[in-house]
């Protein structure tokens, strides 16, 4: 398939630079498996969900992934940024650079105040050890483990999406507003947007309804914004992410299915995960490391009924997992509906709720 099949026009206007509050009164398309569409809100789920349907959440923390500092090579510096993307030792991270040119194996860098003592946690250092293709570098810290979080925490900045970086500097309320209330294991550099939507209350009303919530972890990395840059969809490489289900929530996940209840993915990234853990066996296993799946049309879902996500990227790996779900024709209808309808687009945008499409 072409990428190209997978284009569409969407007006500037409808990028979302700030969710709306509270965060569960934003719209949400509902999408029936016969591609009838309805217009609805987020506490509409209450409605639309029933006792024995179980919800499926992400909850990994964005950690402040975005680190500027300098590079210095004997007398000469250099102002250099990166986003942290995949940590791969208790020291040593994966990156994209900006601009990756200026950038070579052995170079040395510096984030923070490099003459200041008096705080363990006042200057960041570490070595370019290998780069690659695509901006990507590796970063070998001097500092590891908890230390090391601790210093990015302090130097790093929350790592907005590009559509909205590129519009705005980041603000003090985007360290509440990219973080979903079910966030608890750093480790993502982007949020698990469709569950910014939650609030407890929204929560707790799905719980009287018989409608439980079954965590997941699958740490989010940046390779979800780069653009596709090949023709074909199979030339495109999917960028490795590390998630955990665990095998009681595989239980409890299995035991609400088994009982008639529908498997309601919060975001694409539980959804990854999940058909993850069957890949091996068909069926829901529990599953613990790294995953590069990759889901377009003809792919064979086997453990989520129901999508809850946001709108995505023109040309996206998003844009073809939901069109793989639903159908390629019923999404294409149904983004259509969104920006005729004026849907807020993206990770601060609307949101939607989709039914897999029926088997052919």
């Amino acid at each position: 398939m072409l990428v190209d099949e997978f284009d569409f026009d969407l007006p500037e206007k409808l990028i979302a630079l700030h969710p709306v509050s509270p965060r569960d009164s934003a719209r949400m398309l509902l999408v029936g498996q016969g591609g009838e569409l309805g217009d609805n809100i987020v506490t509409d789920l209450t409605r639309i969900l029933r006792s024995g349907d179980i919800l499926v959440v992400n909850d990994t923390k964005v950690i402040p992934a975005e680190l500027n500092g300098i590079r210095v090579r004997g007398e000469f510096t250099s102002k250099v940024s990166f986003n942290l993307h995949k940590k791969i030792s208790p020291s040593s991270w994966m990156a994209f650079a900006r601009p990756a040119k200026r950038l070579k194996t052995g170079d040395r860098l510096v984030f923070g105040q490099i003459n200041d003592q008096a705080c363990a946690a006042s200057s960041l250092e570490a070595t370019v050890s290998k780069t690659e293709d695509g901006g990507q570098v590796v970063l070998q810290f001097d500092l590891s483990g908890a230390y090391l979080e601790e210093a990015i925490k302090s130097h790093g900045a929350m790592p907005l999406p590009p559509y909205i970086g590129s519009k705005r500097s980041i603000e003090p309320r985007d360290e509440q507003d990219y973080q979903t209330m079910f966030a608890k294991f750093d480790g993502a550099v982007a949020a698990p947007t469709a569950g910014l939507h939650f609030t407890p209350e929204l929560e707790k009303n799905l719980f009287d309804l018989g409608v439980s919530v079954e965590k997941l972890t699958l740490h989010v990395g940046a390779g979800t914004f780069l653009p596709v840059k090949v023709d074909e969809i199979k030339d495109h490489k999917m960028h490795a992410e590390w998630g955990e289900v665990s095998s009681d929530s595989i239980g409890r996940i299995k035991q609400a299915k088994a009982g008639g209840g529908r498997i309601i993915a919060v975001g694409t990234t539980s959804l990854r995960l999940l058909e993850s853990a069957c890949l091996k066996t068909g069926s829901l296993e529990p599953f613990c490391g790294d995953t590069d799946i990759f889901i377009t049309p003809g792919f064979e879902f086997k453990a989520v009924d129901m999508l809850m996500t946001n709108f995505h990227l023109p040309r996206s790996t998003l844009f073809m997992l939901v069109s793989a779900f639903s159908g390629q024709k019923t999404m294409k209808q149904a983004y259509s509906h969104a920006i005729k309808n004026q849907y807020r687009f993206y990770s601060y945008g609307d949101s939607s709720l989709l039914s897999r499409q029926k088997p052919v």
